[in-house]
């Protein structure tokens, strides 16, 4: 069965609520914020499904800018049109901006300190564990869609180990992915009306 089966269906996010979200995500995301993203997106507020998030997320990440900016500004749009879009893209930045600046001021005083050095040390690997964790959270929706793992596998290999551009590797990427998946589409409806 699949995640937006089992969640009874909640009302859109209102305009503000979409603004709160992305501030309380930009603002509790420091190192990354695609991991923190879907936990609030999916797990804690419901605004999407698991299926719908990975979905939504390959969309944004073969658009040009990061990820969780264009993810913010999709989650706003699909909900409250340009006024969600806007709420969701400067709930995402406003805060995160001046603390970053803050932060920038702060650390061009104090970065050749050594207990600086070793917290940003820490940081990196902190990062690292989230990167992973998000990794297998946006593959567990494709456990049961094997074509679409060696898709993910494929463009795994191409860019991670091979060091491929990420543009070519999409183009080539993106419409094997959808043919893939409008098979298997058609094969569920065909299996379904027998």
């Amino acid at each position: 069965m699949h995640d937006h089966a089992l969640q009874a269906p909640l009302a859109p996010p209102t305009v503000a609520e979409i603004f709160i979200g992305f501030l309380t995500l930009g603002l509790t995301a420091f190192g990354g914020a695609l991991p923190l993203a879907r936990r609030e997106i999916v797990d804690r507020r419901k605004w999407l499904t698991s299926d719908e998030f990975v979905d939504l997320l390959g969309l944004c990440q073969f658009l040009p800018g990061g990820n969780v900016i264009n993810l913010s500004v999709a989650v706003g749009m699909k909900f409250r049109g340009v006024a969600g879009a806007l709420a969701g893209l400067l709930g995402l930045i406003v805060g995160p901006s001046l603390i970053v600046i803050g932060l920038g001021v702060l650390y061009q005083r104090t970065h050749q300190d050594p207990h600086v050095r070793h917290l940003f040390a820490g940081l990196a690997a902190a990062a690292a564990g989230l990167l992973v964790s998000m990794a297998i959270k946006v593959a567990w929706p494709l456990r049961h869609k094997l074509s679409m793992l060696a898709v993910a596998a494929l463009a795994f290999v191409a860019i991670a180990l091979l060091r491929l551009p990420l543009l070519p590797i999409m183009l080539v990427l993106t419409p094997i992915s959808i043919f893939v998946a409008s098979k298997v589409s058609r094969e569920m409806n065909h299996g379904e009306n027998e």
